[in-house]
């Protein structure tokens, strides 16, 4: 509930296939999102409003979105549960845009709180209190670690390779098969462009300089949630999908 919205239930999850950042389906080439754009527009318009955030003492916090809603959960320090906020998505309006109307509605209440009574903490309490409390563990906003390859993600983006592909197990293989498909789509004397093939024989030369000494990182997040992190004061896009064994 935020405000005098009342939610009854939370209806099914969304498609697979649609954009992450927006929602809309997405080409038969892309993964994750529409476009680097698409992503790289949400990330930076919910960077701009983690002040709510701060002001809540935020330790994490999640973002997404289903066909129907946009939904906010996060965990304040020193606090065991979830407070969730929850926001009927707008007709023809980009997920982010009902977050900002969001934010921005809560942010309202929290500076009208806090000039009626000069306390900070009486104000997020306040907002707080238009939470839902549903009982979620908090394990669903704190960050499950991920092994992911120290590799360009655009690399893989234009081979199609998800990062999980790129494990030990028949990793060359793997690298040549997704570099010979892309070839045969988009090869100049089969209708490609020589812009395209450039780029995908650039993306496979480095993909196998990097297999012959491969590394790792570990990275926080989650796949199927954008991730703010108190301690940096930021949002991280969706983790990419660990391999499962």
């Amino acid at each position: 509930m935020t405000g005098n919205h009342s939610i009854v239930a939370k209806p099914k999850d969304r498609p697979k296939r649609v954009c992450m950042a927006c929602g809309m389906p997405l080409p038969s080439r892309r993964r994750r999102y529409c476009a680097t754009t698409c992503r790289s527009q949400l990330l930076h318009s919910l960077n701009r409003r983690t002040g709510l955030l701060r002001a809540l003492n935020t330790r994490y916090a999640t973002f997404y979105f289903t066909d129907h809603l946009i939904l906010m959960d996060l965990l304040p320090y020193d606090m065991e549960q979830i407070y969730s906020y929850m926001l009927p998505r707008s007709a023809n309006r980009k997920p982010v845009d009902d977050f900002c109307a969001l934010a921005n509605m809560l942010g309202a209440q929290w500076w009208h709180e806090r000039d009626r009574t000069k306390k900070r903490y009486l104000a997020s309490r306040h907002v707080l209190n238009q939470a839902v409390q549903n009982g979620q563990p908090k394990e669903s906003v704190i960050p499950t670690t991920f092994v992911v390859p120290a590799v360009r993600m655009n690399c893989l983006v234009t081979l199609e390779l998800k990062a999980a592909d790129l494990t030990p197990a028949n990793m060359n293989g793997r690298i040549k098969q997704a570099y010979r498909c892309q070839v045969k789509k988009h090869h100049p004397d089969l209708g490609g462009t020589a812009q395209a093939f450039v780029k995908i024989q650039e993306a496979y030369e480095k993909l196998l300089s990097w297999s012959k000494n491969p590394s790792y990182v570990f990275r926080g997040g989650f796949t199927d949630k954008w991730l703010y992190e108190g301690a940096y004061n930021r949002w991280i896009q969706p983790a990419a999908e660990a391999k499962k064994t």
